[in-house]
């Protein structure tokens, strides 16, 4: 595990993560707009190409009971996490209130979960937040640690099929780093899959698919691990839904407003129904500033 920063005391060794507060709701100057999928054309290549530790932020409300699921840990082995342990308290309890009397026990819990990952062979950083307004924390954290992806964290015993849902061209290239990066080294079978659009021919999303199969074997996975997938379909997040059923884990990316509002939209009860398995949000890349 790495020294992790604070924001109160300076640094610190993650075995003495920090427990920060957050600032008032909508008040994060770090949180970009978000936008809607370019078109389906193909995606064009990074500049830096080869697998490396992609950054995965893992929020867990730990003194709701949230613990790390089963596979996690093995899941993100190849990963920097950023383990968030959070804690909505009310308006009008004060953090430094809740630090005192939560702090100490929710730590013991973050410190544990964090010791498995890294026993897998993951780079953690641990943070715990006692904050007013999840999504404002979850934001300000992805921004901060420059989050490549964030967990939906659901049980996978043992990944060996993955799910890469693409809608639009926009961040392909973050999308591919997750996936490389991930699962460039660990035998796991990957399916691109795309659902057409309005005015989009099967041979356009193939040509997509194609150009992201590319990226990702210029980026270290193997040819014969990698199969596209094109489908029609009105009801596309029903068809990724059903898609999902066959695979271990899935990643989507964040650039289409109604994927973002389908995996953080609905209660955490409500997509594991849908998606059984960890569900992996690549995020845009921050505005520049």
């Amino acid at each position: 595990m790495t020294d992790t920063p604070t924001e109160d005391d300076g640094a610190s060794t993650d075995s003495d993560p920090s427990t920060d507060s957050d600032p008032p709701i909508d008040s994060d100057p770090s949180a970009g707009p978000r936008g809607s999928a370019a078109a389906a054309d193909p995606p064009e290549p990074d500049a830096s190409l080869g697998p490396g530790r992609p950054t995965v932020l893992v929020p867990l409300a730990v003194l709701e009971g949230e613990s790390l699921p089963n596979g996690t840990a093995e899941l993100l082995a190849n990963a920097r996490v950023v383990l968030l342990g959070y804690h909505v308290i009310p308006e009008q309890t004060a953090t430094e209130q809740a630090r005192e009397q939560f702090g100490e026990t929710a730590m013991s819990k973050l410190e544990e979960f964090a010791a498995a990952l890294a026993a897998a062979g993951a780079d953690v950083e641990t943070r715990l937040v006692f904050t007013h307004d999840e999504a404002t924390t979850i934001d300000r954290l992805i921004y901060e640690h420059d989050c490549l992806a964030v967990l939906v964290p659901n049980s996978a015993p043992q990944v060996d099929s993955v799910l890469v849902a693409l809608r639009g061209t926009v961040g392909i290239g973050r999308n591919t780093r997750l996936v490389a990066g991930l699962f460039a080294d660990a035998g796991v079978a990957v399916t691109l899959y795309h659902v057409s659009g309005e005015g989009e021919s099967p041979e356009d999303g193939e040509s997509f698919l194609g150009g992201v199969r590319s990226d990702l074997v210029e980026r270290g996975i193997a040819s014969d691990r990698i199969e596209t997938l094109v489908e029609d379909s009105d009801a596309p997040l029903d068809a990724i839904a059903d898609r999902a059923e066959s695979h271990d884990a899935v990643v989507m990316g964040e650039t289409d407003p109604s994927v973002t509002t389908f995996v953080f939209g609905m209660p955490s009860e409500q997509i594991a129904e849908r998606f059984l398995g960890p569900v992996l949000v690549v995020q845009r890349a921050r505005p520049e500033e």
